[in-house]
């Protein structure tokens, strides 16, 4: 958006999200690692994995939309390059989680409307400066002040100097996806921005939003984005890294279940997850349980847990990067790298930057950026 937005968090409140969302499928931190330890390495994650990551979390109504506007923005930004639509899917998770719970019209049109809250300087929601009425209430129902409006919460005066018509009815409104999407597209690429440059890119979302916490966010879920976007280049794997991965990608959409998944496919899980989720009617795959039905595929036997799994075949060093990593490959995630009975995590790198990933509870089985999870930790290559 074009508001600077205040997040404050006490260590506490840190600490505490920390232990209950890091552990995928391994036993909860014990007495070995602290929750400082825990806090440090989750501190390096940009990667703003949550529920959902891939095109699965998106109504695809949004979808369309935001594929439209990439087709649309160079008839009103002729200079613009390298604009995509995991970009904008990136920006409308973090403002309005891709309108999910409203009803979302065959014209794009959204309701119940998506308000901010009022920006009045009274601190509610965070805010602290007053922002004049600009529109008389028009798009965002109050002449009090000025509120963010739309799946992508843009300010009424905002929205007045880039709102385009998205779907054809010739009108430009912020409630509707289309046009909202559009108007995202036309903000972020500015003058002629070329989005394909990282650099360019970070610039294009703070002026959305003054928050390196909020760029970081951003861009984190477009890397998910754009890596469920694309399928992984095989053509230089072996028969059995192909197996293994087609096992693996076969089960996409598959919902994550604590202590779910064996050799020969998902099963019921167990209860808990330290965030308290039970896996007991959940039919699925931890993460574990993933990899070891995908190696099975292949005659590989493997432990149950993420930390266990770290010893079997060849151990690639974390200190060689991710750029070391070769399809088929087991990596690995750790509270504390290069300790590796602190690994929490594990996937299957399927190549490009990608990997196989069942995350946590409340996700589904989806294809990631490798960086998407914090404290990388090396793989082991099996095969």
């Amino acid at each position: 958006m074009t508001r600077r937005r205040s997040r404050k968090a006490t260590w506490g409140c840190l600490i505490t999200a920390v232990l209950l969302s890091a552990a995928c499928c391994a036993a909860p931190i014990s007495g070995a690692i602290s929750a400082v330890v825990a806090l440090q390495s989750t501190a390096r994650d940009d990667g703003g994995i949550a529920a959902g990551g891939t095109a699965a979390d998106i109504p695809p109504r949004m979808l369309t939309a935001y594929k439209k506007a990439v087709q649309l923005v160079g008839r009103y930004v002729p200079q613009c390059r390298g604009m995509r639509w995991p970009i904008l899917a990136g920006i409308a998770k973090v403002e309005s989680n891709h309108a999910i719970g409203r009803s979302i019209a065959d014209d794009g049109d959204i309701r119940p409307k998506i308000y901010g809250v009022l920006l009045n300087g009274s601190g509610a929601g965070g805010n602290t400066t007053a922002f004049p009425d600009t529109d008389g209430g028009r798009w965002d129902g109050t002449a009090q002040g000025e509120r963010a409006v739309g799946p992508f919460q843009f300010l009424p005066s905002t929205w007045e100097s880039i709102g385009e018509d998205g779907n054809g009815d010739k009108i430009s409104d912020p409630h509707n996806a289309d046009d909202a999407a559009l108007g995202a597209a036309i903000y972020l690429c500015g003058g002629g921005r070329d989005l394909a440059k990282r650099a360019q890119l970070k610039a294009a979302i703070l002026q959305y939003n003054d928050s390196n916490e909020y760029v970081a966010n951003v861009l984190g879920w477009i890397d998910q984005y754009t890596a469920a976007a694309k399928d992984p280049d095989l053509k230089n794997a072996s028969d059995k890294v192909r197996t293994a991965i087609g096992a693996a990608l076969s089960q996409r959409g598959v919902p994550y279940s604590w202590g779910g998944g064996n050799a020969s496919g998902t099963s019921y899980g167990i209860c808990c997850s330290p965030s308290g989720k039970s896996g007991a009617s959940i039919k699925g795959f931890d993460c574990s349980g993933l990899t070891t039905y995908a190696y099975a595929k292949v005659g590989v036997s493997l432990p149950r847990t993420a930390a266990a799994q770290s010893g079997v075949g060849q151990r690639i060093p974390a200190s060689l990067g991710t750029s070391a990593l070769k399809p088929g490959d087991l990596v690995f995630y750790a509270y504390a790298p290069g300790r590796d009975s602190t690994i929490y995590h594990v996937g299957i790198y399927a190549g490009s930057g990608q990997m196989i990933n069942a995350a946590r509870p409340g996700t589904v089985v989806r294809l990631d950026s490798v960086n998407a999870m914090s404290g990388f930790a090396g793989g082991a290559r099996l095969l």
